[in-house]
């Protein structure tokens, strides 16, 4: 009897597999999709009921031979990709290209690769699910659709190379809607006060004006601020009320695929597409040395929050046995998952919780383990008991005047024990605040300071990774699986950029997407992206067609799409129209594009040439920027060289562009600016006829390089004088830096000589206990000399000369 043949997509997947499975089968990776529709053409016949046109991806073409022979010798045919929309297309298309051997085809899902779970899905096969691919080959029209037409018109009216997404253009307006709503904001001035305060009881405790006369307090700036004050240094406090409470915090519920992405970009600064990256090693299998590979968490593409029994289970005798009895509620949580997610596979997980991060340690690399950890946490702390807290609010009378102070203190921490989940601000999301003392109405108080504080109201924060998947997410915008892809295109293609880790649109991403909005209000409309996906969950649950949902939408597209091509400003050839005035002919100036950018142009060009570069005040208001920086003069025609800005950085152009075209590098006049602060020594390289002179490295560490480089690369450390203090060791003591950027003085003669110091070394013999040398060390700001003798400790004050 011979083997079936299983094709799962990767081949990390196929050798996890074939670890429990390689004497009954063979076991094929397809390395993700083997057909497509074509890459330079739209691919579907859209008179002829949208017929999409796929042919097997350039490359594949290898696979799929081996898969076709593999298949003639084989049983049957089991496919195993992804269990999800992607996964299932994969799997159709795999099908269509191997029903010629005539064997029986079965589809697997594998919401986790361990022992069990692959049995049990191998002895219950399905059949491929044809309602899962429909709604993915819909979405890829849609998405074909979208881009290829709108995509062309900005090619014509901007420049070549961009795109439109349907998905990634509404991602893309809440971005520069956000920054229109920065750039409108307006900043108030408000002020807090804040008094501390003593009681009988300590410690003291701060209270912050609440109230007056009965009203909620404004302070609208420091007049106002400073009568107050003024009132409460002579006023008389007293506890007038006080509120104690008993509050109950709940665990989050385990990750979905979104959550995922958020929270690894909160704690652990991966981008989306990273995340993705490192779950999906992390699901297909890693080497567990006897244990060989095994995927350690479930499917990590879900929208679910639903978990296993038995992993539930599992995970409450964990905690009873590591953590406490008290630790495990009642009744095991149960998390609804978010309205309109499909629920076809558990939330993510790790597929044993009695693998601890702490047991894998030794077999991840250093972004898995973190990865890891976050999962196993998670999830371990979702079957935990609630966090129990008492929170006191204390009212207190001065006069009219109220203040209030509150406090929060942990009483038990229940899931707290293992995770706390994080925020967009920075924050851990711990509550516990400042512990008030006990005290009782009536009580009288002492006033010890009062402080008043200027603040002013912000903007709105641009989104990060994490806030704009959430976004999109209640939004209903897109799919967990495409948040990544999302968050890549939008930078790739320069509309936005990431300052302080936080999304900036580009002046390029402003203009394509105030063009996108006019010409295509619907297809960028938030709610209609969301009905949009919303219908591609029913075409998966088989109650709507795929082919309606096509139509419905091609149909206003379609007349847009043509609206657009006539209507839509021609950038690159009218330019867009500003309120500025030429000041050489007194016509509108027009932003165009040309092939440095985005600038300023006369609306009269060709009868007027002038041109200026543009940046925006603080209102994104545009403004001509200053005159260009003349620097030099033409060698070509002796008009005046001025610097300009390019996509590689600043450039000298001659004036009488475009009659003279001349442009110059700066990196020449930068490289003679940098020669003149060079430190020359007196010691000639021993590899070449150059001088040694002092540089500096990236961790700010001096050391001598060749004059002559890089046509001679030769280095050389810069000594301190000092000995090796190792017996038979002839070296020197140089300043290095670890790879973290963490300065040392190590010896010359490494790696024969191993010696490190982690304090600066000083020539001069400790006259306590004889040693070779001295270090210098600090506390509390001060330096000093001290032994590095654990058994000496020698100290003395520096001389002036160390």
């Amino acid at each position: 009897m011979g083997k079936s043949l299983l094709i799962v997509e990767s081949p990390t997947k196929a050798r996890t597999l074939n670890r429990y499975l390689g004497d009954r089968f063979d076991i094929r990776a397809s390395v993700g999709h083997v057909k497509d529709l074509p890459a330079n053409e739209l691919g579907i016949n859209i008179e002829n009921k949208f017929e999409p046109h796929y042919e097997v991806i350039k490359g594949k073409e290898k696979v799929i031979r081996e898969l076709r022979k593999a298949a003639k010798q084989a049983d049957s045919i089991y496919l195993a990709p992804d269990p999800d929309r992607e996964g299932e297309a994969i799997a159709w298309h795999i099908a269509e290209e191997l029903r010629s051997s005539q064997k029986e085809i079965y589809r697997v899902l594998f919401n986790e690769l361990t022992r069990n779970a692959i049995e049990n899905a191998l002895k219950q096969p399905g059949e491929l699910h044809q309602q899962k691919f429909e709604a993915q080959l819909a979405r890829r029209l849609l998405d074909r659709l979208v881009g290829y037409q709108i995509s062309p018109i900005l090619w014509d009216k901007i420049r070549r190379g961009l795109s439109a997404g349907r998905v990634q253009s509404v991602a893309l307006r809440l971005i520069c809607e956000r920054e229109h709503e920065i750039l409108a904001f307006d900043s108030e001035e408000y002020w807090t006060i804040t008094a501390l305060l003593e009681g009988e009881v300590k410690p003291q405790f701060e209270a912050r004006l609440w109230r007056q006369a009965g009203k909620k307090v404004k302070i609208p700036n420091q007049k106002q601020a400073s009568a107050l004050v003024a009132v409460l240094e002579q006023a008389s406090y007293q506890v007038e009320k006080v509120e104690k409470k008993k509050r109950t915090r709940n665990p989050a519920p385990p990750f979905i695929t979104s959550t995922l992405q958020q929270e690894a970009a909160r704690k652990l600064r991966y981008t989306a597409q990273r995340t993705m990256a490192v779950a999906q090693r992390l699901y297909e299998g890693v080497e567990l040395g006897k244990e060989g590979a095994v995927g350690l968490i479930t499917y990590m593409r879900t929208d679910s929050t639903r978990l296993a029994k038995e992993a539930v289970t599992a995970a409450r005798g964990w905690i009873r046995d590591n953590i406490g009895t008290e630790y495990v509620p009642q009744k095991a949580p149960v998390y609804r998952s978010r309205k309109g997610s499909q629920d076809a596979h558990e939330a993510i997980r790790p597929t044993s919780v009695t693998r601890t991060p702490e047991q894998m340690a030794a077999y991840l690399k250093k972004e898995e383990l973190a990865l890891y950890e976050l999962i196993w946490k998670r999830f371990v702390a979702s079957q935990m008991s609630p966090a129990q807290l008492d929170q006191t609010i204390m009212h207190i009378a001065a006069g009219e005047l109220m203040l209030r102070a509150s406090g929060t203190v942990l009483r038990f921490p229940g899931f707290m024990q293992i995770y706390i989940e994080g925020s967009d601000n920075g924050e851990d999301g711990l509550e516990e605040g400042p512990k008030l003392p006990d005290l009782k109405e009536g009580t009288s108080l002492k006033l010890v300071k009062v402080e008043p504080k200027q603040h002013f109201t912000q903007p709105p924060p641009r989104f990060t990774e994490a806030s704009l998947i959430r976004e999109l997410e209640e939004k209903g915008i897109g799919r967990p699986s495409t948040y990544a892809s999302i968050m890549q295109v939008i930078q790739k293609k320069e509309y936005t950029i990431k300052e302080k880790r936080r999304f900036k649109p580009t002046e390029l991403g402003m203009l394509v997407n105030d063009l996108l909005v006019a010409s295509f209000p619907e297809v960028l409309n938030v709610a209609f992206t969301a009905q949009m996906e919303a219908k591609l969950d029913q075409v998966e649950t088989g109650n709507r067609g795929w082919l309606q949902v096509l139509e419905d939408f091609y149909q206003q597209f379609h007349q847009a799409v043509e609206r657009a091509q006539t209507e839509m400003i021609d950038v690159k050839r009218e330019g867009l129209p500003t309120e500025l005035d030429c000041d050489k002919c007194g016509k509108k100036m027009h932003i165009r594009w040309g092939k440095n950018g985005l600038f300023l142009s006369c609306s009269g060009y060709p009868t007027c040439k002038n041109s200026k570069n543009f940046a925006r005040d603080s209102k994104g208001k545009i403004q001509a920027a200053e005159e260009a920086e003349v620097k030099g003069t033409c060698e070509l025609c002796s008009r005046d060289m001025v610097v300009k800005n390019g996509r590689f950085g600043p450039f000298l152009a001659c004036t009488g562009y475009p009659e003279c075209k001349n442009t110059r590098s700066l990196q020449n006049e930068k490289a003679e600016e940098k020669e003149k602060t060079v430190q020359y020594t007196d010691e000639a390289c021993d590899k070449c006829d150059g001088r040694f002179v002092i540089r500096k490295s990236r961790q700010g560490i001096s050391f001598l390089a060749c004059e002559n480089y890089p046509r001679c690369r030769n280095t050389r450390p810069i000594g301190t004088g000092i000995a090796c203090p190792q017996t038979d060791c002839d070296g020197e003591l140089v300043e290095r830096a670890s790879k973290r950027g963490k300065r040392f003085y190590g010896c010359t003669r490494y790696p024969k000589c191993r010696f490190i110091s982690w304090s600066r070394p000083v020539d001069k013999g400790c006259p306590s206990c004889g040693n070779a040398y001295l270090v210098i060390r600090s506390s509390k700001g001060e330096e000093y000399l001290a032994c590095p003798e654990k058994t000496c400790g020698y100290k003395e004050a520096p001389s002036k000369e160390v």
